[in-house]
């Protein structure tokens, strides 16, 4: 069976880090792996080869950043260069990104059928551009592995049913197990701050990066909050820009401590030991759960509403610096929810059971 899977942004890398190796390793599998480039940097990119041990990609297209008609076109094109020189049995791809889109799309029209990781999810929000990705790419694919009971209903109530939607639990939550014991707490050092006494923030979604005033809004609340609890924020390249643009990088704010992006491993380390998570990213939500830490979420809704249900993730909409810093505060005080903690993302064998489910399909 001839695979081409295609990445482009670190949640996929750490996605597909989990789900090539159990397709190497399962016999009778030859896989290829195409990164688009929409992640390019070091930090962004280069670091997820080299720590979750990802073979390099046999075609890396260095598309970059852009419009998202621009960058999803060169992404189109390049894929779809590699396909018809391939010529896969199936193609796999991940989430909601550009790449996943153009992935799909390109699939779809060469008549590759289609495995989408991670389908199923809404936020119903059409103004978010991973919202139209998600959309398009479940109605093209071939075979779909939502990761949550409500991610399968919501395919169904748009008529995608059956044999082709298989619920397998999160990639995520098995990387997050697999490579969690790798990640060393020696790293908080460098951030100065100790275990238990900080919390992580992290913020990239354009719908907060491209509205000056409401990344001012978030990035005052975190100041402010930084000066009741040290603030650990590594800044997406996108974020960066934004901020130093607006002014708001100098002077340097007491107890905030701003970061070039980290490794995951690293990543998953000040995850685990924070107090708290402060994000508006879909996978970091997650990995708050994973790792049994509260997390509080800055956007106007989630796709990931099973967590806001069960306590374990605070929706904020950053109106303004006080509701931000409020809120923050508020769940810092409240901590983690009592009783059981709820199986929401299968039992750490998602990818073995997607490969499974693929080779029967290939049979």
């Amino acid at each position: 069976m001839e695979i081409l899977t295609v990445v482009g942004a670190r949640p996929q890398l750490i996605k597909a880090a989990i789900l090539s190796h159990a397709l190497r390793t399962s016999g009778g599998v030859h896989e290829m792996l195409l990164h688009t480039g929409q992640h390019y940097d070091e930090n962004m990119s280069d670091v997820f080869f080299q720590e979750l041990n990802i073979p390099r990609p046999d075609f890396n297209l260095g598309i970059g950043s852009g419009p998202h008609g621009a960058q999803t076109g060169r992404m189109l094109e390049g894929i779809e260069r590699a396909l018809a020189d391939v010529k896969p049995d199936m193609a796999i791809i991940y989430g909601d990104t550009n790449s996943t889109l153009a992935g799909a799309l390109a699939a779809a029209k060469l008549h590759v059928p289609v495995a989408h990781i991670e389908a199923g999810l809404r936020s119903f929000n059409r103004r978010m551009p991973e919202e139209i990705n998600r959309v398009v790419t479940d109605h093209l694919s071939t075979w779909l592995f939502p990761p949550t009971t409500t991610a399968v209903a919501n395919l169904a109530r748009e008529g995608i049913a059956g044999n082709c939607v298989h619920l397998v639990g999160d990639v995520m939550y098995d990387a997050a197990l697999h490579f969690g014991a790798r990640a060393r707490v020696d790293c908080l050092g460098r951030f100065g701050v100790r275990q238990r006494e900080y919390i992580l923030a992290t913020i990239h979604r354009a719908e907060n990066t491209d509205s000056p005033e409401r990344l001012r809004s978030l990035f005052e609340g975190l100041a402010s909050v930084a000066a009741e609890v040290p603030v650990v924020f590594p800044l997406h390249p996108r974020t960066r820009s934004v901020l130093r643009r607006e002014g708001l990088l100098e002077p340097p704010r007491r107890r905030l401590c701003l970061c070039d992006p980290v490794g995951y491993l690293e990543m998953l380390a000040l995850e685990k030991q924070a107090l708290l998570i402060v994000t508006d990213s879909g996978g970091v939500q997650k990995e708050a759960f994973f790792h049994r830490v509260p997390c509080v979420t800055l956007r106007d809704e989630t796709e990931w509403v099973e967590l806001v249900a069960a306590g374990w993730n605070r929706l904020v909409q950053p109106r303004n610096a006080e509701t931000v810093r409020d809120c923050v505060l508020a769940a810092l005080t409240a901590g983690a929810p009592a009783g059981p903690v709820p199986k929401l993302y299968g039992d750490g064998q998602a990818a073995q059971c997607v490969v499974a489910r693929l080779q029967r399909s290939a049979a």
